[in-house]
């Protein structure tokens, strides 16, 4: 099973999470979609996806078309909360997920969705409708950039009990680029980093969004600074493991001569902070493996 494991606690990391399982786990998950799935078999190219997604066939078990879950489902969070056969059909992955019903996606499949504008679409208003339900508006169909609903309060109050969501965002970024929006991952990245890291909510989703979320964006550049926006807002900086120290004090370099160019001409030392450095200083006593700090550095520069 290639999916995302919720994390057992959402309190603080331990001393030795770099060389833990659970970090582990994720790291290979993600280096493994990034990768395009490298040593999965290819299975039968039915395009189930593509066809749910034509409104030609319905979903199951549920029996719901793509129209339906769009007009009668948007809204209804209850639902969306209670059921969980459906993210599947809405965010088609190359991986297994718990509804066995569902059709993985193809590199065929895929490519004949990119090519659909029908298709495109109705993902975009599926995105909307989880946006939605996740307390977030989409406010540029073109950039993908996001926002605070006006009902975040009780929506941020739902991530929170029901940590199961995290592994729904998770595949959520994964479709979204796997299906030609790959540029639609960085911002909803940052959103959840800004959210976590510098306005303190949704700690229950903090560590899916450090170890998955974060690795989902396949875009190098773009989860660069990601991971250099995480490391400057995360506390304490030397419980920060999402990045090798090499790159860490090589950021932190360019970070205090940003600083101190900026003192002297009067700025804001922090007026690049989407695109601050990331410091890894996870575990100056806590990595032993040689191999656990190369499996880091890979990622960092894949």
């Amino acid at each position: 099973m290639f999916s995302a494991q919720v994390p057992k606690s959402s309190g603080p990391l331990k001393k030795n999470y770099l060389t833990s399982r659970d970090f582990l786990r994720a790291a290979k998950d993600m280096q493994n979609y990034r990768h395009g799935y490298p040593v999965r078999e290819c299975p039968e190219e039915r395009m189930m996806n593509l066809k749910f997604y034509l409104n030609e066939i319905k979903s199951s078990p549920d029996d719901v078309s793509i129209e339906t879950f769009h007009t009668e489902w948007r809204t209804d969070y209850k639902r969306l909360e209670r059921v969980h056969s459906y993210i599947q059909w809405l965010f088609p992955l190359r991986e297994p997920g718990v509804n066995y019903m569902a059709a993985e996606l193809t590199k065929k499949e895929i490519q004949a969705f990119r090519e659909s504008d029908e298709a495109k679409s109705r993902l975009l208003d599926s995105y909307e409708l989880m946006l939605g339900f996740y307390g977030m508006q989409l406010l540029n169909r073109e950039t993908g950039e996001v926002k605070r609903a006006e009902n975040w309060r009780e929506r941020f109050a739902n991530l929170e009990r029901n940590m199961h969501n995290n592994l729904r965002i998770t595949r959520i970024l994964k479709s979204l680029g796997e299906l030609g929006f790959d540029h639609f991952q960085a911002p909803l990245v940052r959103f959840f980093l800004e959210e976590t890291l510098v306005r303190k909510t949704l700690s229950s989703v903090k560590r899916s969004v450090l170890d998955y979320f974060l690795f989902a964006v396949r875009d190098k550049r773009e989860r660069r600074k990601l991971v250099r926006f995480a490391f400057q807002h995360f506390e304490p900086k030397d419980k920060f493991v999402w990045c090798p120290r090499k790159i860490q004090k090589r950021f932190k370099k360019k970070s205090e001569k940003r600083q101190n160019s900026s003192a002297g001409s009067g700025e804001s030392a922090v007026q690049d902070e989407g695109h601050s450095p990331y410091k890894n200083k996870d575990g100056e006593r806590n990595v032993h493996s040689t191999n656990k700090k190369q499996l880091l550095m890979r990622i960092f520069q894949e």
